[in-house]
């Protein structure tokens, strides 16, 4: 089972307080509160974020002490029972599974979600890997925690070049030489990018200093390593 406890011992770690998480997980701080306290548990879709928030694997949050104490109230016959079941699923296990089919994906280094870097740069990028064949126009890499909790640092973002599409919808913009992933708004007197981390300030871009969409967010993922 979830384990508040264990959520509120790496939170204080981090330096982190119920308040930032509850902004980075877009939710109520009593909502947050209650996972902490134990009154309700997150969705697997908030465990997710939860992990890598705090780049932990997901079982990290599980209480170790669940499995030993529902042990210790089963009789002998079921505690047999159950350790035969274990011996067996830990076997299943080991058992070595044929590896998923990978796609290879260039991602170009120079793309920021945070400060901003020059768009291509000198054209290098790195080969990674993925297990779903995605349609994009092209990928680049995450620098930065503005645009957390949905595109992460490090993750790798698919880009479609299908020109502005309609107002807050997540776009790589180019303007003055750097490259921004933001949400994107028409005014009328230029384009208001908008990050998703609440603690940062909306940029304002005049069209007088020509800021250009060089395309859609379609999708990211964080690459396999192999």
């Amino acid at each position: 089972m979830f384990s508040g406890e264990k959520l509120k011992k790496i939170r204080q770690e981090k330096g982190y307080s119920q308040a930032d998480l509850a902004k980075l997980l877009q939710l109520s701080r009593a909502s947050y509160f209650n996972w902490e306290n134990g009154k309700t548990k997150p969705n697997q879709k908030n465990l997710k974020q939860l992990s890598q928030i705090f780049k932990v694997d997901p079982t990290y949050f599980l209480s170790e002490h669940d499995i030993v104490n529902i042990f210790l109230k089963l009789n002998p016959d079921n505690q047999v029972k159950l350790e035969n079941y274990a011996e067996e699923l830990l076997k299943e296990q080991e058992i070595i599974k044929p590896l998923p089919k990978l796609y290879a994906y260039k991602v170009f280094k120079k793309l920021s979600a945070g400060t901003g870097y020059s768009y291509f740069g000198d054209g290098n990028y790195d080969t990674v890997f993925y297990d779903e064949q995605l349609d994009y126009d092209f990928a680049s890499w995450v620098f930065g925690d503005s645009m957390e909790p949905t595109y992460l640092n490090g993750e790798v973002v698919l880009i479609k070049q299908t020109g502005f599409d309609y107002d807050g919808a997540i776009y790589a913009v180019d303007w003055d030489g750097q490259t921004y992933i933001k949400k994107v708004y028409r005014e009328e007197e230029g384009l208001r990018l908008v990050s998703l981390n609440n603690h940062y300030t909306d940029k304002f871009v005049p069209y007088d200093e020509n800021p250009h969409i060089i395309g859609k967010i379609i999708g990211n993922f964080k690459p396999l390593e192999v």
